[in-house]
């Protein structure tokens, strides 16, 4: 199957209300752009250099989302173009993509990531976590990022009940703070979902899934 029908067949599938983040780390411009030229705007990337790197060969009107684990000191080489950054899993690193953004005054959207798996290796805030840093005083006064919503990754595994018990547990914490009014909030995403288990996240309530091997073939 091409690219170009994986695509189709999985944007068939998906409700209205669900975006398709295609991810594209590891796999070369000309499939990005066997993608883009069916129609995908959206590109995920788990590396912040192969991420400018493509941002600067391929066209300008992609939005760009970091879905990988950021470091603090990479953040100025995405804060010029980067469209959504989905793994913000501390005080510190929103405190650094603020700083960035500020100095290319630009506002940057940003998921908080929630540790939902049963995994040692995956990031993430916890419940009580995520509610220190929303109600910190140093969280209100950042101007220049915007918080769209969370993300999580479910546990590698098989079992389907494990897998939905995490995302009921991820819309269970989304629905907790959905409400929260504060004018860098904009709580509507919840990124969830790959290519393994995405129909069951969208199930469990996901807004926004995460597609790479489904669409590129694997790695």
């Amino acid at each position: 199957m091409s690219i170009q029908s994986n695509l189709n067949t999985i944007k068939s599938s998906l409700p209205e209300h669900v975006t398709l983040v295609a991810v594209s780390k590891t796999k070369p411009v000309p499939d990005l752009m066997e993608a883009y030229n069916a129609g995908q705007r959206i590109f995920g990337e788990n590396k912040i250099q192969e991420m400018v790197d493509k941002y600067e060969e391929m066209p300008k009107d992609i939005q760009w989302h970091m879905i990988g684990h950021v470091q603090s000191n990479k953040v100025k080489f995405m804060a010029p173009f980067v469209s959504l950054i989905h793994g913000v899993d501390s005080l510190k690193l929103l405190e650094q993509i603020n700083k960035h953004a500020l100095k290319n005054n630009r506002t940057i959207d940003c998921l908080l990531q929630i540790y939902i798996a049963e995994e040692e290796s995956k990031f993430g805030l916890d419940e009580k976590e995520l509610n220190e840093l929303l109600s910190s005083p140093g969280f209100k006064e950042m101007k220049n990022i915007r918080i769209l919503g969370l993300m999580g990754m479910a546990t590698f595994t098989e079992d389907q009940n494990q897998i939905k018990k995490e995302f009921t547990l991820l819309k269970s914490i989304f629905d907790s703070i959905k409400e929260l009014k504060a004018e860098n909030c904009d709580l509507k995403t919840i990124s969830m979902g790959m290519s393994g288990d995405y129909k069951l996240a969208i199930e469990c309530g996901s807004t926004m899934v995460r597609i790479g091997s489904s669409i590129f073939g694997g790695r």
